[in-house]
């Protein structure tokens, strides 16, 4: 596979498994897993899907089933908040070490419920977890396996793939969700995908015994059991578990992606940004749309400052991208209706660097990687991660600055609703020249006046 622009090929070569593979880490942070996961759960699936005899075709779509099987995983953070009064990071994180068992279930709830809140609230809602849990649960997976069957379909999976991502958490016994599927009703990506998740997670946190132990203890109930049969297999060859817990797994999972009918080329990679555009702000309800419309204003102060077609595009899957870093940070700070005490805001603030190091691992978005870690910086020093000043600054690290700010003045946030634009305009103008780049900021507002006499004409 390669990049193409129109007719003409360009280097270098892409591989859509390492795109997809290095943008996964955002997964892991929405899901709170140790970096890595849904690379490692790919190894363990592959090999799987391969000992049960897979043709080619089947293990390319098992592969990146199991590596986007999180796809959907941000669409639930702020209600698991809301429901729970928790930390949704560590709630995902300790929820899929949970089974069917009543004690550990009640264990679940108990300790992750309202810990923070007043007795009273808290009391409140464990009732209401204890209660109504069935089909809270119900909603939650299922508005998970949903959102992430429809980003696979944007990014052109074949349907075998979303049906898969779909039925993620579906359970071999028919206990499983969103739909109660048993047996061979549940499609065999699945399947392995489910097994690959649960090993990983254990595994990590306790070794191989422990990780074979919890699959042999849900075979017939969770797992298939065929499945959980290759699994013991292909556990049992050398070196299966050394190269899992080793640095050098991702390049191995990497180079185990079988040849990918999807190509590779500008469009696919503007599906990709506006894909994971879409994970980032379904985060928090009070981001929705955020990464799209700060495109569309980079783009507009962009067109003014005449960039490139060339430039102007790829700024935009920059704009896209630049708050990737948003999914590492708790649903109890995005959406906190107050001011932040200081780990708060050192857990917000450090989103700017997350963005960075995802979006650096990404060989095809490396060079816009500086923007997601600068786009807080301002011109004066005073900014955040890094306290960058002046020329340090990069014209397009600039432009998605302004943009990035309107936006946030003209939507709603948890403290405040969303200011006319002539009042967000002026505060920032307050700022130009210390926080702002003036011909950033001037060809914001060419742009926005060019709109509204447009649309005056229009009417």
């Amino acid at each position: 596979m390669r990049i193409v622009s129109g007719d003409r090929e360009m280097a270098p070569t892409i591989q859509l498994s390492e795109v997809l593979g290095a943008l996964s880490h955002a997964l892991d942070l929405t899901e709170g897993q140790p970096v890595g996961h849904c690379v490692r759960a790919t190894w363990i699936g592959f090999h799987v899907g391969r000992g049960m005899g897979l043709p080619d075709l089947q293990l390319w779509e098992l592969y990146h089933t199991v590596m986007l099987k999180d796809l959907g995983c941000s669409s639930n953070a702020a209600r698991i908040c809301e429901l729970y009064l928790s930390d949704d990071l560590s709630f995902k994180r300790d929820f899929k070490t949970v089974s069917d068992s009543l004690p550990k279930v009640l264990g679940f709830v108990f300790s992750h419920t309202g810990l923070k809140a007043g007795l009273a609230e808290r009391f409140r809602a464990v009732l209401n977890i204890l209660q109504n849990g069935g089909q809270i649960v119900d909603d939650l997976i299922q508005t998970r396996c949903q959102r992430g069957a429809e980003i696979a379909r944007q990014l052109r999976f074949p349907a075998s793939v979303c049906e898969a991502i779909h039925a993620l958490d579906e359970h071999w016994n028919g206990g499983g969700r969103p739909d109660r599927l048993a047996g061979p009703a549940i499609p065999l990506y699945a399947r392995v995908a489910l097994l690959a998740q649960v090993v990983d997670v254990f595994h990590t946190a306790a070794g191989p015994a422990a990780a074979i132990a919890e699959v042999r203890s849900r075979s017939g109930t969770w797992f298939d059991p065929q499945v959980v049969a290759s699994f013991e297999t292909v556990a049992a060859k050398p070196g299966f578990w050394k190269m899992l817990a080793s640095d050098e797994v991702e390049a191995a999972v990497f180079a185990l992606a079988p040849q990918s009918p999807i190509v590779v080329d500008e469009d696919y990679l503007d599906d990709i940004a506006r894909a994971f555009a879409q994970i980032i702000d379904a985060k928090s309800p009070f981001t929705s749309g955020h990464s799209e419309r700060v495109a569309v204003y980079a783009d507009m102060i962009a067109a003014e400052l005449n960039f490139s077609f060339e430039r102007r595009r790829w700024l935009k899957r920059a704009a896209l991208l630049h708050d990737v870093g948003k999914l590492g940070v708790s649903n109890a700070i995005l959406d906190k209706n107050g001011k932040l005490d200081d780990a708060e805001w050192r857990d917000m603030r450090n989103h700017a660097s997350l963005s960075e190091t995802i979006l650096s691992r990404v060989a095809v978005f490396h060079e816009m990687a500086s923007i997601g870690g600068g786009h807080h910086e301002r011109l004066d020093g005073r900014g955040y991660p890094r306290g960058l000043k002046g020329d340090a600054i990069a014209p397009e690290t600039r432009i998605v600055s302004v943009a990035d700010v309107f936006d946030a003045l003209t939507a709603d946030r948890p403290y405040r609703a969303a200011m006319p634009l002539e009042k967000a305009l002026g505060i920032m103008r307050a700022d130009v020249g210390t926080a702002f780049d003036p011909d950033c900021f001037a060809a914001l507002e060419r742009a926005l006046t060019a709109i509204e006499g447009d649309l005056a004409r229009a009417v």
